[in-house]
C-alpha cells in the first residue's frame, strides 16, 4: 500500500478527517492523529465495513515540554470542546507526560519520550505505529503499510511490551475484523 492510498481510505471515516481539520486550528506541539482510528478505518475498506466500524476510540498525540497535569487537562478540556459535536470517544494525550504514569497504570516501566512518534514507535504491533499531523497530513508509520494492508498483527518488541496486554488487543481485534491474522507473542 502507498502513503496516499492509506491517507485516502484512512480518511473516508468522516471523524478521522473532521479530527484533522480541527487539529490544525489547536496548533498543538507535534500532534497526530494516531493509530486504532486509521489502521481500522483501512481495514474497514479493505473488508467492505463502515469506515467507523469497531473503531473504540480516537487518539490524538502531542508534545508538551510541560509535563503538568494542569498544561494537559487545559489540552484535554480545549480540545472536548473543539470535537464536542462527534459521538466518539476522543483521548489526548501528552506524550512527554506518559513516563509519569504508565508504570503505575499498566505496571511496567515506561523510558521518557523526547517526540509523539517515539510514542508511535512504542505500540505494541507495526500495523500500529501510524500517525498523520495535521495541516501537511504527513504520515508516520516506520514499518511501512504492509501489515496493515495484509491484515497481520505482529509483537513490537520494545521496552513496553507485554505479552498479555498485546493479546487482549489482538483478540478485540480478531473479534471484530475475524480476517485478521495474529501472530503470537
Amino acid at each position: 500500500m502507498e502513503e496516499r492510498r492509506f491517507i485516502d481510505l484512512a480518511l473516508t471515516n468522516e471523524v478521522n478527517a473532521g479530527i484533522m481539520e480541527r487539529l490544525s486550528s489547536l496548533a498543538l506541539p507535534d500532534a497526530w492523529l494516531v493509530s486504532g482510528s486509521l489502521f481500522q478505518t483501512v481495514w474497514n475498506a479493505l473488508t467492505g465495513r463502515a469506515p467507523g466500524y469497531g473503531i473504540k476510540d480516537y487518539d490524538v498525540f502531542y508534545f508538551d515540554r510541560d509535563t503538568s497535569w494542569e498544561a494537559e487537562d487545559a489540552v484535554i478540556r480545549r480540545c472536548a470542546e473543539t470535537f464536542a459535536d462527534f459521538d466518539v470517544e476522543i483521548e489526548v494525550r501528552n506524550q512527554a507526560r506518559v513516563h509519569l504514569w504508565y508504570p503505575e497504570k499498566f505496571g511496567i516501566a515506561y523510558p521518557a519520550l523526547s517526540s509523539s512518534t517515539e510514542g508511535i514507535d512504542r505500540f505494541l504491533a507495526p500495523a500500529c505505529m501510524v500517525g498523520i499531523a495535521p495541516g501537511s497530513l504527513h504520515v508516520y508509520a516506520p514499518y511501512g503499510f504492509d501489515d496493515i494492508e495484509a491484515m497481520t498483527i505482529r509483537p513490537n518488541r520494545v521496552a513496553n511490551f507485554s505479552a498479555e496486554r498485546y493479546a487482549e488487543k489482538a483478540g478485540r481485534w480478531k473479534a471484530k475484523w475475524p480476517e485478521l491474522t495474529v501472530l503470537p507473542a
